[in-house]
């Protein structure tokens, strides 16, 4: 039987200069990743007010707080900060709920036109959202809900409904429908079968929603700048894109804002890690 060749006689000049190689480029990828997220990092910290004046060297002009107390002091930050969350609460509630009961009902019953609805929403998808802004600022208008945060909250969901069905029912279509038909045979309604025996077993995807319904108006600033949102409606987009505009250079203060919300990010996926991935190992059921 012939021996396994030793390590150290397999290590050549040109392994060498091909690890060499590799190593050298995932280095280079990393701090082109890295370095924008740690150069806001550190001007978030660091003083002056102008990116102009900062160092390219991160943390090497000093730290600072007081961005950080220019924002909730002399800023209506605060007031931002609960307006968006406000808004990606409620959007991420109102998605939830309507997607899942929509889902329920494609996925469990029968009716005429199922499939015509379910291709509308399908086509409605496959429109951006920027074709339909004149028609959604005409009909916020009329009904009042210009410069409003629940008129915000109704375009987010109007624009997450028909993907967000399609994906939902797509998950309760592998929840045996046996299930159903036990609970029914002990009399529960199909509400208290939607309730207590599909949304549990659908959790992990209804977890998935919930984030990226949540994570799409904390971010966004078109729709906000739409229709019009100011004074104590603005919201965190609008309000720290005020900080870097041609008027105004004040990209540290922007930097001490825009690193804050990542906090609601970091608290949310802290929370929902564990009951995702448990939710992920106990959905199967078997038929």
């Amino acid at each position: 039987m012939q021996s396994l060749p030793n390590s150290r006689k397999a290590i050549t000049p040109m392994w060498v200069i091909n690890r060499v190689v590799v190593y050298t480029f995932l280095a280079l990828v990393t701090i082109a990743v890295l370095y924008p997220l740690i150069y806001v990092i550190a001007a978030a910290f660091s003083p002056g007010r102008s990116i102009a004046s900062m160092n390219i060297l991160p943390f090497a002009d000093g730290l600072t707080l007081d961005h950080f107390v220019h924002l909730f002091t002399n800023t209506a930050y605060p007031r931002w900060f609960l307006n968006t969350f406000i808004v990606a609460l409620s959007t991420s509630a109102s998605t939830v709920f309507i997607a899942s009961l929509g889902a329920y009902v494609f996925s469990r019953f029968r009716f005429f036109f199922k499939k015509s609805l379910m291709m509308s929403l399908l086509i409605l998808q496959i429109f951006p959202s920027f074709v339909g802004m004149v028609a959604i600022y005409v009909i916020l208008y009329r009904i009042g809900g210009l410069n409003t945060l629940w008129g915000l909250v109704l375009v987010y969901v109007a624009g997450n409904i028909p993907f967000n069905t399609w994906l939902v029912k797509s998950y309760m279509d592998t929840i045996p429908k046996s299930l159903d038909e036990a609970a029914r045979i002990d009399g529960a309604s199909h509400f208290r079968i939607y309730t207590q025996i599909v949304l549990p077993i659908a959790k992990p995807i209804l977890v998935f929603l919930s984030v990226t319904s949540f994570t799409g108006p904390w971010m966004d600033f078109i729709f906000p700048r739409l229709i019009g949102l100011q004074n104590d409606n603005t919201t965190l987009a609008m309000g720290l894109f005020s900080f870097v505009t041609d008027r105004r250079n004040e990209y540290t203060i922007f930097a001490a804002g825009a690193l804050l919300i990542a906090i609601p990010f970091v608290v949310f996926f802290v929370v929902t890690q564990k009951m995702l991935v448990t939710s992920l190992g106990t959905a199967a059921v078997k038929e």
